[in-house]
């Protein structure tokens, strides 16, 4: 990765995901802005620069699997795969559901993972960290360690804070102050 990747990954955010106006998350605050940071997961250049970036903030870190709250998470992992895959540093993934199914094997997580796997958890915004953190917990319940969470943007408004003080380390490639522009 190099800063042009996370210089062009702030441009395209900045284009394609920042709308002003009268929001409510979903964690029920308002907010004079809404990140659709799926816009930015779903496009071509917009996923692999993001896995690129996120490759690279994970270093030497090993972790056997990296997944997060469905659907916001999703098209990262998908992408993070993908590039590790491309970059000979493979690096599996996974889905963590909301709710666990209640037909076929059950799971509240999917894909690629083993008990006592050391894992990542992303995801795409951390407003109050309700979302990464119950991923994380989700992922302890099949006996996985989380080695660290991430977000593409922290939101500046707690989150962070909570997910440290639940015991994670926490690392984000923006902060939102990083990106608006009024």
């Amino acid at each position: 990765m190099s800063d042009t990747d996370r210089e062009r990954l702030a441009e395209l955010i900045r284009t394609h995901c920042i709308s002003y106006g009268d929001f409510t998350l979903s964690s029920g605050r308002k907010s004079s802005y809404y990140l659709d940071l799926r816009k930015l997961s779903t496009l071509p250049e917009g996923a692999y620069l993001l896995a690129r970036v996120l490759l690279a903030m994970l270093g030497e870190d090993r972790a056997d699997a990296l997944g997060g709250p469905t659907i916001g998470a999703d098209p990262i992992a998908g992408a993070v795969a993908a590039v590790s895959f491309v970059e000979r540093k493979a690096l599996p993934t996974f889905m963590v559901r909301k709710q666990q199914k209640a037909h076929g094997t059950s799971a509240k997580l999917e894909g690629n993972f083993r008990r006592g796997w050391k894992v990542v958890i992303v995801d795409d915004v951390v407003t109050t960290a309700g979302s990464i953190l119950d991923a994380a917990r989700a992922a302890e319940e099949e006996g996985c360690v989380v080695a660290r969470t991430m977000a593409v943007v922290d939101r500046e408004e707690g989150g962070a804070e909570e997910i440290r003080r639940a015991g994670y380390r926490f690392d984000s490639v923006f902060k939102v102050s990083d990106l608006l522009t009024g």
